[in-house]
């Protein structure tokens, strides 16, 4: 599709018709000769040095410092990257550097823009962080000539911010998540400021418009902050943004709302001198808000500070080319000389373009930077943006209590996973907050809500918004940056964040094959809610998708645990919240179950991943005539509750009861770590008789696992099949085939094949528990409900 028409470079947005006066909400600022004519000077060098470092990764694969004129070999042969975005993240790094190195801030710097790799990159180049990950790539001419070659070729650095790159604490290949993810890095790291540059295109999208509002859950007494820089340049990739056409008033409006109070960085003849004092009154205004909380006077609703910073898409680069206008359109987003290395006119457009920047006072004879260059760059090196302990040293283990004196007695008792798991979350929250001197969170509600009065400024830990985005975004950079956070939410949503989550084990794989990362916490996921018992709030909350999600990770990170009961479920997550680099996900229930298993019983059951259920087994279950498998709290219960009815009705049928908490461990031989192997398998299912799995998910999840494991045609699955409303409990068991009478149904024609005396009266027996299915359905459409005896613990003595 073709791009926006553009006829002049950097048009300005169209006027609003609200009233002039909310100009008056915008922060007026004394710029003019605000830095020293030697700090501008070291901003100004350190700009035009990364600038043209990241043009050259771009384009060049030789001659990389332009000194004698460039041929068609000096080009890659490929031009890949984004230009566009590049001189704004480069202008916002000069001057962290000159402010942390005069100041001694802690600082990390997360990019929206991911794809603005070469802006980064160059700036780690010249601040000498590279050569420290990556010994090859020295501050000199043969480092540099690494780095530009190597961009955006295979084997090299790819072309936006990943964990490769030093400093980074977010995949920077999909929009949206910069913003939640700075949030969730300064929650409990008081010291910590997370600038974050939110591109104009960025802003467009979902994740991104509910991330403003994470401001709200930032206690400045105990959490750091974050200063967002809005990059309006005005394009993305084929048409101006949204922001760029909305005036200062529509953007003052906009933040004003959200809790912020914004400054305009636009005064492009005086930029650098606009910029500090803009960013010097941004922290400053953060420490007054800091101060006064944790002095006791915290200030209800604070109103953070927000910088927009209007420049040219492109700056510094080609003006027009072809009569097209480049500087300042879209047509700066990625490569803005798509045809250099074959067009004489493009490379001579290319080569002025680089030579603007005199590449020969920036840098000496040695391809090393120049004095002035360095000037701005932080003297410590644990201050340097690319070498901050939060970004990839930082774990810190949970400090977690003996979960089995919050087990509970097995006796016929029925508790809920979740209350029992509340208990175990409220002693390793005591562990770590009282630690902390902040006791009062257990004297009141436990939120983290800053704009509600009844929660403000009381340590709390829990950050309930409805956005999933939002919420899955802090917890990567809070998890990032070294510490553990649970994620529980409805079944049916957590599919929303289903590419957050994807992204972010992108990001987990890549550090886990980065030497220098160290491990940090997993991310633990709790479903609750399940499709189960959704049955009050009908189809749309219905939905067991997120388990395949997980399922289609790398295995090496991907787990997912469907504990039977509350003292599995327990095991689950005390295992859960002391593991390192896993996408964890535990799938349980709210409303009291039947207690299965000792805490003891539960401790090795959970260790082993299945086990057989003696107490549910004929003759403890040796050889069997079918083997019936639960896997979920919900079916597993149907399952248990077939056995017993079969012992009724058939007791000459010999079962086998399995239940599966680690999913798993049924993928075939190989293929994961906690894969079982052939032999174990067939230890569980045997290996020749018939096997009916009544599945929490989607049945085609299962048989994607168990493909590559033998004699798969005995084997039979239930599951979710889309099928429910707004009806009864054990209506939706029945509506989806997973009900006692569906697997006691499968157990009769399976354990038929192998027990010639079941096969004289399996039909009359199936047929049978077809007619209680159906009278059972008829049962709950008159009355509204179930019988009151359907969720009785089963009993088989």
């Amino acid at each position: 599709m073709p791009g926006q028409i553009t006829s002049q470079a950097n048009p300005p947005a169209g006027p609003s018709q609200i009233p002039n006066d909310i100009l008056n909400l915008a922060v007026k600022l004394k710029t003019e000769d605000y830095l020293s004519e030697e700090e501008l000077k070291g901003v100004q060098h350190f700009r035009r040095a990364a600038d043209y470092i990241a043009a050259a990764m771009i384009f060049l694969k030789d001659n990389i410092l332009v000194e004698r004129d460039l041929t068609p070999d000096d080009l890659k042969p490929r031009l890949l990257g984004h230009w566009g975005t590049c001189p704004g993240l480069t202008m916002v790094y000069a001057h962290l550097n000159r402010i942390i190195r005069k100041t001694g801030l802690d600082a990390l710097y997360v990019i929206g823009p991911g794809h603005g790799a070469p802006a980064i990159l160059s700036a780690l180049w010249l601040e000498d962080t590279l050569s420290v990950f990556l010994p090859d790539i020295t501050r000199d001419y043969g480092g540099l000539s690494k780095l530009i070659s190597r961009f955006s070729a295979p084997g090299g650095f790819p072309s936006h911010i990943n964990a490769e790159t030093p400093g980074a604490i977010h995949e920077g290949g999909e929009l949206g998540y910069a913003l939640s993810v700075s949030y969730g890095a300064v929650m409990d790291n008081p010291d910590l400021v997370v600038c974050c540059v939110v591109g104009d295109g960025e802003a467009e999208t979902g994740p991104t418009a509910t991330a403003w509002h994470a401001n709200k859950y930032i206690d400045p007494a105990e959490s750091g902050a974050v200063l967002p820089i809005v990059h309006v340049n005005g394009f993305k990739i084929s048409e101006p943004t949204i922001y760029g056409v909305m005036d200062d008033k529509e953007l003052v409006s906009l933040f004003s709302g959200y809790g912020y109070q914004v400054r305009f960085v636009e005064d492009l003849p005086n930029i650098d001198n606009d910029l500090a004092a803009s960013m010097e009154w941004a922290l400053a205004e953060i420490k007054k808000i800091q101060t006064a909380a944790r002095s006791g006077k915290p200030v209800f609703k604070p109103r953070w500070p927000i910088l927009i910073l209007r420049t040219p898409k492109g700056l510094g680069g080609p003006k027009e080319v072809h009569e097209k206008v480049i500087e300042g359109s879209f047509h700066s987003h990625q490569v803005p000389l798509p045809a250099a290395k074959t067009s004489d006119e493009e490379r001579t457009a290319l080569q002025e373009w680089l030579r603007s920047y005199k590449p020969e006072e920036l840098f000496d004879k040695s391809g090393k930077p120049m004095p002035e260059v360095l000037s701005i760059i932080p003297e410590d090196n644990k201050k340097k943006l690319g070498q901050r302990r939060e970004a990839f040293n930082a774990y810190t283990p949970l400090k977690t209590p003996e979960w089995k004196k919050h087990g509970v007695s097995k006796n016929g008792s029925q508790q809920s996973c979740m209350k029992i798991t509340g208990e175990f979350l409220k002693d390793i929250i005591a562990e770590h907050i009282c630690s902390n001197k902040l006791d009062a969170v257990f004297e009141l509600t436990g939120r983290n809500f800053q704009w509600d009065p009844e929660s403000s400024g009381h340590g709390g830990r829990v950050t309930e918004i409805l956005s999933e985005h939002t919420c899955q975004g802090m917890m990567q950079g809070y998890t990032i940056t070294g510490r553990t956070g649970l994620f529980p939410s409805y079944e049916a949503f957590l599919g929303i964040v289903q590419t957050m989550m994807v992204q972010y084990t992108k990001f987990v794989k890549m550090a886990s094959e980065t030497k220098w990362r160290e491990p940090c916490g997993s991310l633990n996921y709790i479903e609750t809610s399940t499709w189960a018992r959704q049955e009050h709030n009908g189809f749309s909350h219905q939905n067991p998708a997120f388990i395949g999600a997980v399922l289609n990770l790398k295995p090496k990170f991907a787990r997912v645990y469907l504990p039977p009961d509350a003292n599995c479920f327990l095991s689950t997550v005390a295992h859960c919240l002391r593991a390192k680099n896993y996408i964890n996900l535990m799938v349980g229930s709210k409303q009291p179950t039947p207690v299965w298993l000792s805490p003891e019983e539960a401790d090795k059951h959970c260790i082993a991943g299945a086990s057989v259920w003696k107490f549910a087994s004929t003759d403890d279950g040796v050889n069997p005539d079918v083997v019936l498998v639960g896997i979920g709290v919900e079916v597993t219960f149907e399952v248990i509750a077939a056995a017993a009815l079969l012992r009724k009705l058939t007791p000459e049928l010999r079962v086998r009861v399995v239940n599966v908490t680690d999913l798993m461990i049924l993928s075939a031989s190989g293929w994961h770590p906690h894969s079982l192997s052939d032999d174990a398998f067939e230890t569980l299912f045997t290996n020749d008789r018939a096997v009916h799995f009544n599945y929490h998910g989607y049945p085609i999840e299962l048989q994607g696992l168990l493909w590559g494991r033998r004699n798969l045609d005995r084997i039979t699955i239930a599951g979710y099949s889309e099928e429910g409303t707004t009806t009864s409990p054990f209506d939706m068991m029945l509506c989806n085939h997973t009900s006692r009478f569906d697997v006691a149904k499968a157990a009769v024609q399976g354990g038929a094949k192998a027990n010639p005396k079941l096969a004289v009266s399996a039909h009359e027996v199936c047929s049978y528990l077809a007619h209680l299915s159906k009278k059972e359905k008829e049962y709950i459409y008159k009355e509204g409900k179930d019988h009151d005896d359907t969720f009785a613990t089963p009993n088989f003595d």
